[in-house]
Order: structure tokens, then sequence, then C-alpha cells
């Protein structure tokens, strides 16, 4: 069977979620081989090949750290003929983070194949993976393949479930050898994002968002409880944001983040195409909104009207009776 190349993201050996779907992914399509980069790189093999990496190439040069995209993407496209060289190589699946999305970008150039961004989904096919998008703010979907080259695809996180696999996970050292474009651009410095103790907004499995309708920074207290009631991240619209009530980390929308959790709860949202840009493709949308002509109720599963300074607050308290 073929191999899939799988980008391993990961925080100092610790692999995060969306590498996990993606090896979920890769095994319908081959057998796949995972890439850790960095420091902590060889200490992910066990979790890989516990959800289904037969082999886990890893290099913990000091250059990932030091650098840019520039030696990961060297890195990569040393995989990809190591692996080429040996049999057969399916696709090379990457998270679609911003930076893993240039790092995709790069390779294909460098390989002379074509790259997909932001799948939603990836099935084997008679000439090879294919891609299912969500274009045009999620109003339509597509079926797409590369026709030249391997193709390398980037995967929106919460596209696949994360499965357990076992599979042997042999760790090898991957040989890298840097480009004079490597050490071009140099992380001069970083500081620690500051932990709000709820979960990556693009990662999470419930998202609640608050909007226009919040009316303040101090109102966004309500959403904040509800989201933690439930275990979830906090979003907030463009709108929002634009008002100084949230920072634009949490932006969800075409000018901020793309979110596809399982729930995504929106209140005081009136749906513009910039927000559903960003979140539309979740599995279950609710929508609390006092105006019944929202746009925001054109695409939800679950709609109340009514005013989300009375609604939510219950909804919270009910939560917690029912989780106590």
């Amino acid at each position: 069977m073929a191999e899939v190349l799988v980008y391993v993201d990961h925080v100092d050996g610790a692999v995060r979620k969306p590498t996990l779907e993606l090896l979920t992914l890769a095994r319908r399509i081959g057998d796949p081989v995972a890439v850790a980069l960095g420091a902590g790189a060889a200490n992910t093999a066990a979790t890989l090949a516990e959800h289904g990496a037969v082999k886990v190439l890893t290099d913990e040069a000091a250059e990932y750290a030091d650098y840019l995209v520039v030696p990961k993407v060297d890195a990569l496209q040393a995989a990809v003929e190591s692996v080429s060289a040996a049999g057969s190589l399916a696709a090379v699946l990457v998270p679609s983070s911003a930076e893993a999305k240039e790092i995709a970008a790069r390779l294909a150039l460098r390989i002379g194949s074509g790259v997909i961004t932001d799948a939603v989904d990836v099935e084997a096919g008679d000439e090879g993976p294919v891609a299912t998008q969500s274009v045009f703010a999620a109003s339509y979907s597509t079926r797409t393949r590369v026709s030249k080259g391997t193709p390398v695809i980037t995967v929106k996180p919460n596209s696949a479930p994360v499965e357990a696999a076992p599979a042997a996970g042999a760790v090898e050292a991957l040989s890298v050898t840097f480009s004079a474009q490597a050490t071009g651009t140099k992380v001069t410095g970083r500081t620690p994002r500051e932990s709000t103790g709820r979960p990556e907004l693009t990662e999470a499995a419930i998202v609640v968002s608050g909007g226009r309708g919040v009316n303040g920074s101090e109102n966004f207290a309500i959403i904040e409880a509800l989201a933690d009631s439930l275990g979830a991240a906090v979003g907030a619209s463009r709108a929002a944001v634009d008002a100084g009530w949230y920072p634009h980390t949490n932006q969800v929308g075409q000018t901020g983040k793309s979110v596809s959790p399982q729930l995504y709860i929106a209140n005081g949202i009136s749906g513009a195409i910039q927000h559903r840009a960003g979140m539309q493709t979740s599995k279950t949308i609710v929508a609390v909104n006092k105006d019944a002509e929202a746009p925001i109720f054109d695409l939800v599963d679950y709609g109340v009207v009514g005013d989300l300074f009375e609604i939510v607050p219950q909804l919270t308290e009910e939560i917690k009776t029912r989780k106590g």
C-alpha cells in the first residue's frame, strides 16, 4: 500500500489534536508516516503509533525553532524524496493552520505538485486522493484532486474523528540538509500566549460566540459562563471585536479564524456572510437572537428567538444543573 506523509503539529512532544485527525484520514488512503520536527519530536512516537502511524520520521535540529518555515519545508521535502525513493507516496497531509498552509504551498511548489487547502474530508479515488472543500462561504461543497505530482492537502481541524489504531510507529531519523534560504529569517523572541484555561478556538469541539447583541465587553461574561459550563472555547464576531469588546484572536469569520466544531452557539450574531464563512461547516449550529429575521437563522439547526440576556443565563444554569 502507498504511504501518506503526515506533518505533526506538536508542542515539545505533546501531539495536538488536528494531527491525530490527519492520521484517521491518512489511513483511508494509505499507510501513515508521521514527520515530527523540533524539540521533543522523538517523544511524539508513542502517541502517533497509538493512532496509526506505521513509521515516525524525526529530526530535532535547532533550526526549526530558531528560524521561520523554510527549515520545515526542507525537512518535508527530504521526507517526500525519501519515501518516494523507497516506494509509493500517495499524499502529504498537513493541518490547516496559518503556518502549516504556508509550508504546504512552498512544499508543493518545490516538488512540482498541486496543493489543496482547507479540506474538510479526504478519501481514496481511482486517480488519487479526493478532497472535499467547503467554498464560497460554505455555500458549495467541491470534490477536488491534484492532477499532477504528489497531492499536498491541508485539512481543517475537526474534520475527522480521533481514532485509536495501534501500529508499529517505528522511529527513524530524518536526514535533512538545510537550504541557503533556511536561515534567512531568524526568530528573535517569543511571548507566551496568556492562557484562559479554555480549549484552542480552532480545535475546540464546542464554540460559544457573542456578537453585536452582547452590547459591551462587560457582558461577554455571560458568554464565557456558558462556554465554561460546556468546556467550550469563546468566539466573537467581527462587530464585537471591532468595538473592542473581545480580543481579535477570538474573532470567527472570513477575516478571523475558521472553526468547524461539533457544536457552535451564536449569541447576538446577525449572521453576516463574513461571519458565516468562518463557522458554517460546524456540525450543529444553535443561534440566540431577538431578531426573528436575522440571516443566522437561515443556516441553524436550532434557533431561539429572544433576548440573549434572559436565555443564555438560563441555559447556563440548566447545563450546570444537569451536570451536577
